[in-house]
């Protein structure tokens, strides 16, 4: 699996993830929703292994450009 993704988008990724699981654990306060946060597993899986599935079926990458030398 190659990478896909670069610095900035696996840091947002992160903080988006973990923001998430946060918020199914209820550390926001409680809710009807809470559950919607187990979401933020994808986010946070994708970041850790630096590929993101979507990005390689579009053919996207936010990875800098590697330099041939």
């Amino acid at each position: 699996m190659t990478k896909n993704m670069g610095n900035i988008d696996r840091i947002l990724r992160l903080i988006v993830g973990a923001a998430l699981i946060a918020y199914a654990l209820g550390y926001f306060g409680a809710g009807p929703y809470t559950w919607v946060g187990w979401i933020g597993v994808v986010p946070l899986l994708t970041a850790l292994v630096g590929s993101c599935p979507a990005y390689s079926l579009f053919g996207i990458s936010s990875c800098p450009a590697k330099k041939d030398s």
